[in-house]
């Protein structure tokens, strides 16, 4: 699906260029104002839908993760999918108010892990981990030194960082699709059958549906085309059929198919155990402040905050912000605003009980696969997040316990691919080479901050073995492309 927001803004001091649906002509203030009318301009710039079904189509991208993990915690260890519904609802508004592109809210995947692993590992610990996380990255960024990292990290290991984490979503969506997973214990059960209400037969259907529709996400030729006017007279019928047959692949091409395979996976769910309704209970769950101990506090920063931080660093900031000026040009975000407002969703939500949250770039990328381009497209996913949240609470857990598995593993391949595919810009072997190093090391050793190690390892190893007398020692570590600083 092509990318509809895609005007250059090379002011750093304006709003970014964005455009309008209605009249087709960019919108754009000479500079940034903030009086409250400025501001109120923005946010609705920010949320103005570039295509109505493009969007919804693209706030589905995410639900791959999201929904197994925060599922798995319900579950297994007592999380309130009530309230993390209601942070996480209001978190995607914000954020897609503050950025004006679909900006993902994604659990903390470590401490996830750690919980769903050690039983001892409960809500206390979980949000003592998320506090201490945000609270950490919080820091960094209001003193700035989180684009300090930002600019010392070289782009060839931020590739293999997004590189590792989208095969790692893709190996993880294949196994979701091939086996029956028992989610709260985070194993497989078995071979899934080709039959059935979450077979691998439904799973290929719902795969080969989306290929058709959103393809390898190039813009898809239709009627209008260009060259159909050079054709003369005589072929007016052959133009009729053409344009026939261009008005059908539009229609198809346009289809909200990430949206139409999740409502599918939503009927099924009533239909594979038609009591759930009966298990339904209206209103929301209650909202208390977690009391905290000394041991939850020094358990969750062990295990929780120290194996967090360095994915919540490479992943949700540097590679995020890397990969937003890539899909959306001119608009450009800083570590800087992204580690704020990670910083302070944590610091705020995981005090009442709800799942530790970052930004991701497979997230982003996603939501950006099935059509999502502005920040409308999260704040209508938070909208639906926040209703849901206060109209069904936690019992919503006994619905999406029986959505399946299967499509979920489907909508998570696609994220996990696209994510992948922007490490194809790397067109030096040398910097091919870091970057398959970083991810080697990344996907082996299940370990984000182990990869980023190695990568910057070799990437300076290689740096001193260029280093000639001609080229002074600072020109080492700055050799980079121009775009990432």
């Amino acid at each position: 699906m092509a990318q509809e927001n895609s005007n250059n803004n090379n002011d750093s001091s304006s709003i970014p260029i964005s455009l309008d649906p209605e009249a087709g002509h960019q919108v754009a203030a000479s500079r940034t104002d903030y009086s409250a009318k400025g501001v109120v301009e923005k946010v609705k710039t920010n949320l103005v839908f570039r295509s109505k079904w493009a969007e919804i189509n693209g706030a589905m991208g995410d639900l791959g993760t999201y929904i197994p993990i925060v599922l798995a915690l319900t579950l297994a260890r007592d999380l309130n999918l009530g309230t993390t519904l209601i942070f996480t609802g209001v978190y995607n508004i914000i954020t897609g108010a503050i950025y004006g592109v679909p900006m993902p809210v994604q659990p903390m995947k470590s401490i996830a892990a750690e919980a769903l692993s050690d039983t001892g590992f409960g809500v206390p610990e979980i949000m003592a981990a998320g506090i201490l996380t945000g609270g950490t990255v919080f820091v960094l960024g209001v003193t700035g030194l989180m684009q300090l990292v930002y600019r010392l990290i070289p782009l060839s290991v931020v590739r293999g960082i997004q590189l590792a984490q989208g095969l790692s979503f893709a190996l993880t969506a294949v196994k979701y699709v091939k086996k029956i997973q028992d989610l709260p214990k985070s194993k497989a059960l078995g071979e899934r059958h080709w039959l059935g209400l979450d077979g691998l037969v439904l799973a290929i259907v719902c795969l080969v549906f989306i290929v058709i529709v959103n393809g390898a996400g190039e813009k898809n030729r239709c009627c209008g085309d260009p060259d159909d006017g050079d054709l003369g007279r005589n072929e007016e019928s052959s133009v009729r059929r053409k344009n026939k047959t261009d008005r059908i692949r539009s229609i198809i091409f346009s289809l909200p198919s990430a949206f139409l395979v999740f409502i599918l996976g939503v009927v099924l769910a009533f239909i594979r155990r038609h009591e759930v309704v009966h298990e339904i209970k209206f209103g929301p769950s209650s909202i208390d402040v977690v009391k905290f101990s000394k041991h939850a506090w020094k358990k969750g920063f062990i295990k929780g905050t120290i194996p967090q931080l360095p994915l919540t660093l490479l992943n949700s900031v540097v590679a995020v912000v890397k990969l937003s000026s890539d899909l959306f040009p001119g608009r450009e975000f800083t570590a800087t605003s992204l580690s704020v407002t990670v910083g302070l969703m944590n610091l705020i939500g995981c005090w009442f009980g709800a799942m530790p949250m970052c930004h991701g770039a497979g997230g982003l990328a996603g939501q950006y696969k099935f059509g999502g381009r502005s920040g409308g497209c999260v704040a209508l996913l938070g909208a639906a997040k926040l209703v849901l949240g206060l109209v069904l609470g936690t019992s919503l857990a006994h619905v999406l316990n029986q959505f399946p598995v299967g499509i979920l593993g489907v909508l998570l391949l696609f994220a996990g691919i696209e994510l992948a595919m922007c490490s194809r810009d790397m067109n030096t072997k040398e910097d091919s080479f870091v970057m398959l190093m970083c991810t080697a090391v990344s996907l082996v050793g299940s370990s984000a901050a182990l990869g980023f190690l190695v990568g910057m390892i070799v990437y300076v190893i290689l740096r001193l073995r260029n280093w000639t007398k001609d080229k002074p020692l600072s020109t080492i570590w700055m050799q980079k492309n121009g775009d990432q600083l």
